[in-house]
């Protein structure tokens, strides 16, 4: 595996890992999550707060345990300044959003908040499973419902408030963040991009297939390792695909610009994607079965895949 993916999957592995420094998302168990402790590192404030019409949690330990211990999932919300964590907040507070925050063990901390980790005091943010939210306020959601996945454990969205090539910017991304299918945080992310297009291409909404998915990883780690974006070897994978779905599959691929971010390059594929018709007819086609996904080569280029089963 090239130098530039191993630092990507390194960068999002399990946060319980992370503060140990001892394990990544790949071969995290529930066994070492649980043997997480990890103190506030000022004066413990109340554990709970209102907001919104929901009671979050405000100790990191105690929500990532509630986590685990009741197989959730944990959002944790970094929040930002007034007039924009207003914002949220509002849009928080309605019936279809408590629907889906229901299903979720909920965190709030401000984007300076700080544990205690082997004794020493370190901000939140700077762990890199925190990366994606360029060190400002947002959303992440921690994976504790799929024990025995490589990414239990791990951050699986990251949603920033900062204004990245988003197609706008809207609240509703974090409903669609919410609803998205279990997978790895590269995987959720590239279905992110494609279900907040405006146009709402319909690819995703079929069975969120595990060898599609596992055939896309593989594909985008490929185009990574070697710097190029194409089909390669379409011919020698397209049997084994087919077998697995049980149906005839394709393919599309992209790749972004050279030094992004994640959340940037997925945005870009999906846009690389729409400039593309017969891309296009694969991307916004209603599907029985597909998989998405996406890997960072040296030469600092996202490479996405897609692959849909009929």
């Amino acid at each position: 595996m090239l130098k530039g993916t191993q630092a990507m999957l390194r960068a999002f592995a399990t946060v319980a890992g992370l503060l140990l420094g001892v394990m990544n998302a790949e071969n995290a168990s529930a066994e070492e999550a649980a043997a997480v402790t990890a103190a506030p590192a000022k004066k413990k404030p109340a554990s709970t707060v209102t907001v919104s019409g929901l009671e979050w949690r405000t100790d990191y330990n105690a929500a990532y345990q509630a986590a685990r211990q009741g197989k959730r999932m944990l959002l944790i919300n970094m929040t930002g300044p007034n007039a924009q964590q207003e914002s949220v907040d509002r849009y928080m507070d309605q019936q279809n959003m408590h629907d889906r925050l229901d299903r979720v063990e909920r965190l709030r901390l401000p984007v300076d908040a700080e544990i205690v980790v082997n004794g020493k005091s370190q901000r939140l943010l700077s762990f890199p499973a925190f990366a994606e939210l360029q060190g400002g306020p947002g959303f992440v959601l921690l994976d504790l419902r799929h024990a025995g996945t490589q990414y239990y454990g791990a951050a699986v969205s990251v949603l920033p408030y900062a204004r990245g090539k988003f197609y706008h910017w809207q609240n509703s991304h974090l409903h669609v963040m919410l609803d998205l299918p279990p997978g790895t945080l590269t995987q959720r992310t590239m279905i992110w991009a494609v279900r907040t297009h405006p146009e709402g291409p319909a690819s995703t909404y079929g069975m969120h297939h595990p060898t599609l998915a596992s055939g896309a990883t593989q594909h985008s780690t490929y185009q990574a390792s070697l710097g190029v974006q194409g089909h390669q070897n379409f011919e020698s994978r397209y049997g084994q695909l087919s077998g697995a779905a049980g149906g005839s599959v394709s393919e599309v691929v992209a790749e972004s610009w050279p030094g992004q971010n994640m959340i940037d390059s997925c945005i870009d594929c999906v846009q690389s994607w729409r400039h593309s018709p017969g891309h296009w007819r694969g991307v916004a086609g209603r599907h029985r079965a597909f998989g998405y996904d996406i890997r960072r080569g040296r030469n600092g280029i996202w490479y996405g895949t897609g692959i849909f089963a009929n």
